[in-house]
């Protein structure tokens, strides 16, 4: 096996090389864009470098595959065509007359039955790999929602930490401008996130999907993982990372309007930085944990919730607050101008429109009533009203 893998591969590269060799003559570089190490790659034309022993077997099968499909169809079509050159009417040759042959029906069933079982032995063995999850190092929750993930430590060194992972403003405001001469030197464009899942070098990390509104799908090329995402289920995948270093991904599952904004970006560390990253999310927890009956005033209060709906709201309601297309302005809102404030609390924890506006329980209390208490006293919104952090723990359910 060790023999026909080098051998497949040696073949691979070659033709790869002829490709390659053909695109640089056909294309010339657009931009000034370089390599992403852990993403894509200018002209890329082959899968991305693998990083987990399931990559490199999903490559190999990928070529195996390839190679032997492309030498059925030469070899086969080159019988036909030289059939039909060779015993052309127009040199006196006539059809035959028989008609079956036995031997002809067994051996063009066998030998294709023998290439199936052949292509299938090593193409089941990863398959049943790619599903083994047990026996995982860490497990983490990637729940997609519109449009950015959210990840959940359930079990091993880091459990308990939780946190949303975002596009980066700055990139997603190069996107609005359309500025091609920004954007074309930018090497991780629309993959730059505001927190990366961190996760230790060498270690069996599980993956567990769900999602909270529409279905997304979760996948990291470098990984050789792709997990479906579907709201009210619970599925999974798993990946040991060989070496350190930045990988990138992106929802691959149609999402919405947004869907080109939803990237994945895995930080792999080291098992000595793994731990401090670890020391240094919990000491930031611990900060986040305010007090839910400390009462705020309005000053403090709507200048966090600047910060939060800057990270979690602006993507959607814009900035200004004026909303686009089916996403309704929080501007002048009724619900927002309401003096009942457990409406809009009732929005936030629990979603509306079937999933259009998701749920965001993972807000901490504090967080809710801040960005709240921002939209109602910010824009054209002047209500003064303000939203403690104790009146939206009395609705959480």
């Amino acid at each position: 096996m060790t023999k026909m893998k080098s051998i497949f591969n040696t073949l691979a590269s070659l033709l790869l090389a002829a490709v390659a060799w053909a695109g640089t003559a056909v294309f010339t570089l657009a931009h000034a864009v370089n390599d992403l190490p852990g993403g894509p790659a200018v002209n890329q034309l082959n899968l991305p470098p693998p990083v987990t022993k399931i990559a490199e077997e999903q490559h190999w099968l990928h070529w195996f595959m390839l190679i032997v499909c492309t030498v059925i169809f030469v070899a086969v079509f080159s019988v036909m065509f030289y059939s039909i050159w060779k015993h052309r009417k127009s040199k006196g040759h006539k059809a035959a007359t028989f008609h079956e042959s036995v031997v002809v029906e067994i051996v063009w069933t066998v030998i294709p039955f023998i290439i199936v079982i052949l292509m299938a032995l090593p193409a089941t063995k990863v398959v049943v790999a790619m599903k083994d999850t047990t026996n995982a190092d860490l497990t983490i929750k990637a729940t997609g929602m519109q449009w950015k993930w959210g990840y959940d430590y359930l079990k091993g060194e880091g459990e308990g930490i939780g946190f949303v992972s975002s596009l980066d403003p700055k990139q997603r405001a190069m996107s609005d401008s359309g500025d091609l001469k920004q954007i074309s030197v930018v090497d991780d464009y629309l993959l730059k996130v505001d927190n990366p899942l961190v996760v230790p070098v060498g270690k069996k990390v599980r993956i567990i999907t769900t999602a909270n509104d529409v279905i997304h799908a979760f996948a990291v090329p470098s990984f050789g993982i792709k997990q479906d995402a579907i709201p009210g289920f619970v599925r999974d995948t798993w990946f040991r990372a060989e070496k350190t270093g930045d990988f990138y991904g992106q929802c691959q599952e149609l999402c919405g309007k947004e869907h080109a904004y939803m990237p994945i970006h895995v930080k792999v560390l080291s098992a000595a930085d793994y731990s401090a990253w670890v020391a240094g999310e919990v000491k930031k927890m611990a900060a986040k944990a305010d007090d839910p009956s400390k009462v705020w005033d309005l000053a403090d209060l709507s200048k966090r919730g600047e910060k939060v709906y800057a990270a979690n709201c602006a993507a959607c309601h814009q900035a200004n607050g004026k909303g686009a297309g089916p996403i309704k302005p929080l501007d002048a809102a009724a619900v927002v101008l309401d003096a009942d404030k457990s409406k809009q609390i009732a929005v936030l924890l629990n979603g509306q429109n079937n999933g259009a506006m998701p749920a965001w329980k993972t807000l901490s209390d504090t967080d809710v009533a801040a960005v709240i208490t921002y939209t109602k006293n910010n824009w054209s919104n002047k209500t003064g009203q303000v939203v403690q952090p104790a009146d939206v723990l009395a609705l959480r359910k």
